[in-house]
Parts: C-alpha cells; structure tokens; sequence
C-alpha cells in the first residue's frame, strides 16, 4: 500500500466516477483501475461496486475511506513542516468565510493581514457553516471566520470580535425616525430572511422567537444585499449585522436596538490538532481591535 494508490482512492470515493478521477489526477484511466485492483488485493476487500452505469463505495470502502483522508491530510502537514520551519508565518493559507461576513469583512481584512503578515499568501474560500466545518474537519482548508458557537471537540476558536445586528427598514417604514427599537416592537411585522443553511438565519429566528415577529414563509434571500432591495422596495424588514449597514446611501434606516441588544460573536476557527497555531495567534492579534469597521 502507498500514498498513491490512497490518492487514487480518495479521488474515485469522491467523484464517483473513474474517468473523472483520472482526469483530476492526470493519469490515465487504465493506470488507476490497476493501481486500485492493486490497492483491493492488499487490503483484502474490494472498495467499490463497478457496474456500467455507476460507481458505488462498499461498506468496507466507507469506513476506510476517513482513515485514508487522514493519512493523506498527514502527509501534506509534514510536507508543510519543512517550509515552515524556517518561517511559521510563511507559505499558503486557505482560509474559509461565511456569505454574510464575506463582502464586508474581507475588503478591509485583506491590507491589515497583507501589512501584518506580508510573507503570508492567502486563499479564501466562501462558504455555508456547515460545508465550512466539514472542510475543516477533512483538512481541505486549513483555518474559517464563522460565527459561534462552533461545538465540535475537534475544532477551535479564537474570539475576533461581536458585531451587533440592526433593524433595516425602507424610509418610509414607521420606525424609520426612531434612534433605537425594541425587538418586542417587531411582533406582527413582516420579516424578510435568508435561505435554508445560513447561520445567519439563525440567529435572525433566535430574535423573530423572542419577539413574536412574523418571518415571511413567501420569500428568501440568498444574500443580504437582496434583502436589502426588498426593504427598500418596501417589501418588509430585516435584520442586519453591522458591517453590511456601513456607507449605504439608499432609502433603508439602519436602527439599533435597545436594551439587550442580539449580536454575533465571529472567530476563526482551526482544528486542535493544526501544526499553525502561533500563526493563527498573530492573524487574530492583527484582527482584534479593528472589527467591526
């Protein structure tokens, strides 16, 4: 058994298809199908049911599968290790980020990290909470900007910054003139949100509860920038974190809201068991203190 061949089996596991591996690997077809017949005769169990129209993954396949993911996660850290050693704030970092932190937060992060960490070349990947944690846990991104909690023993957090949530309305909305609004004035208004699977959303609802507001089950949002429209439009209201508020000239009021106010908690979040935790500790010391803008 070698590295290799786990490869060729991650590849396949993944897509499903041989043909597709192979491309992805730029081997040929031939060479892979061997190499895992190969792989099967050591492990003494096949790994996939081949058929003409599709590939599935065994029983056996499936729980070798995490086993060979780690293996291959393992060798790219101590690939890493070398590069590292002379500088640990050096190299790569593939970093993810939520939609709704995204946009406003990553404009401004870019030249604090750049100026902070310039020997550091950074890849960003967008993504939903939940496809975030899983990359993560698999190793296919090395560090995320969620908002917490985060509950997985595997994983863990360093606290960037809260940014409170505000009430958006069209001008023409009744609470466009106040200073601040209570969430308890929010009961029977028409409240627009966002899709299935943002965390955002959440901890939206979290407020809609308490307040008895009525979120429209008519109409969701894969962004907040259409949120945005729509409440301008003066289709309903919304709640918005912070930053998405900032230099808006448009027909929206941005109000705080009073007494306790709902806010999130944003960190970044890495696995326990990374070999980069004096890095994440600088990107969190270069962050803490300047969010939210």
């Amino acid at each position: 058994m070698n590295l290799r061949e786990l490869e060729y089996f991650v590849a396949v596991a993944e897509l499903r298809h041989f043909g597709n591996a192979a491309k992805k690997l730029h081997v040929s077809q031939p060479t892979l199908s061997m190499q895992l017949k190969k792989l099967e005769n050591v492990l003494g169990a096949p790994l996939f049911e081949r058929s003409s129209k599709e590939v599935r993954i065994t029983e056996f396949g499936e729980r070798a599968l995490g086993h060979a993911k780690e293996i291959l996660n393992h060798r790219k850290i101590i690939s890493e290790l070398g590069k590292l050693a002379a500088n640990p704030f050096a190299g790569n970092l593939h970093i993810g980020v939520f939609p709704t932190l995204a946009p406003y937060f990553l404009p401004p992060l870019v030249p604090i990290l750049k100026k902070s960490i310039p020997e550091l070349t950074l890849y960003f990947h967008e993504e939903k909470t939940a496809s975030l944690i899983e990359k993560l846990l698999e190793g296919k991104i090395d560090a995320a900007f969620m908002a917490l909690p985060i509950n997985n023993p595997r994983l863990e957090s360093h606290l960037l910054f809260e940014e409170e949530f505000l009430l958006a309305v069209s001008t023409e909305h009744p609470f466009a003139r106040r200073k601040t609004v209570s969430s308890a004035k929010l009961k029977d208004e028409n409240l627009l949100l966002l899709e299935d699977g943002h965390c955002f959303r959440e901890q939206a609802l979290e407020v809609c509860d308490l307040a008895q507001a009525q979120p429209n089950t008519n109409f969701s949002a894969t962004s907040i920038e259409t949120l945005l429209s729509m409440v301008a439009a003066g289709s309903g209201i919304t709640l918005v974190p912070r930053m998405s508020a900032q230099g808006r000239e448009d027909s929206i009021s941005f109000i705080p809201f009073s007494g306790s106010k709902p806010r999130r908690s944003i960190a970044l979040v890495s696995r326990t068991s990374s070999h980069r935790k004096d890095l994440f500790e600088k990107i969190s010391e270069s962050i803490r203190g300047k969010f939210p803008v």
